[in-house]
C-alpha cells in the first residue's frame, strides 16, 4: 500500500467517527434551541381566564418567547379561532389578533398590552372584527380553541397598512423560518 493510500484508508474512520460526532453535536444543539410560546396566564390546551376574554376585561394575556431561530429578523404573531361559529359545524378561522414586526429582541408581550406600549417598530392588522388590536374569545356556542400562533421570519416585513389575516399570511409566506403556538381554550357559561 502506498504512504497516500495508507493515510486515506486509516484516517476514513476517524473521519467519518468526527462527522457522525459532529452530527450528533447539532442536532443535540437543535434540540436545545426550541422555539417555544407560553403564558403565565394560563397552560398549554386549558382553559383560558375570564379576564381575557368579553366576559371578562378583554385584554390580552401575557406572553413569553425562547428559542428563536437563527437569523430570525422578526416575529408575526397571528391569534385565532378555528372553530367559529360552532365547533360542531366550524365555517370559518375568526382573527381575534395580528402583530407583525415584532423584534427579535424582544422576548414577551406584556398582559394588556396595548398600541402605545407594544414594542418598538410593532405593527398590527385588522381582526376579523375589522379592528385594530387584542379581541379576546368570545364564543356564540360551545368550546372554542384559540391558536397564538407566533412565526420567525428571515425578514422584517414593510408597513403593510393595516392588514387583514389573508393580506398578513400571504406577506409571510416563503419567509418563516421558525414557528410555535400555544392554544387556549374558552366557553361562555
Amino acid at each position: 500500500m502506498y504512504p497516500l493510500q495508507k493515510a486515506i484508508f486509516v484516517g476514513l474512520p476517524l473521519l467519518v467517527f468526527c462527522f457522525l460526532n459532529t452530527g450528533l453535536a447539532l442536532a443535540e444543539i437543535k434540540k436545545d434551541r426550541t422555539f417555544t410560546l407560553a403564558s403565565p396566564d394560563f397552560n398549554h390546551q386549558s382553559e383560558i381566564p375570564r379576564l381575557y376574554t368579553c366576559d371578562g376585561d378583554n385584554i390580552s394575556p401575557e406572553l413569553h418567547w425562547s428559542g428563536l431561530p437563527p437569523l430570525t429578523k422578526s416575529l408575526t404573531l397571528i391569534v385565532d379561532d378555528p372553530d367559529a361559529p360552532d365547533p360542531a359545524k366550524p365555517k370559518i378561522i375568526w382573527a381575534h389578533w395580528l402583530l407583525y414586526n415584532i423584534s427579535p429582541h424582544n422576548t414577551e408581550l406584556s398582559r394588556g398590552i396595548t398600541a402605545g406600549n407594544l414594542p418598538v417598530g410593532t405593527l398590527q392588522g385588522k381582526n376579523d372584527w375589522k379592528k385594530i388590536g387584542y379581541r379576546g374569545p368570545c364564543p356564540p356556542i360551545g368550546k372554542h380553541r384559540y391558536f397564538f400562533k407566533l412565526y420567525a421570519l428571515d425578514i422584517e416585513l414593510p408597513n403593510l397598512q393595516s392588514p387583514n389575516k389573508a393580506q398578513l399570511e400571504n406577506a409571510i409566506a416563503g419567509h418563516v423560518i421558525g414557528q410555535t403556538a400555544l392554544i387556549g381554550t374558552f366557553k361562555r357559561h
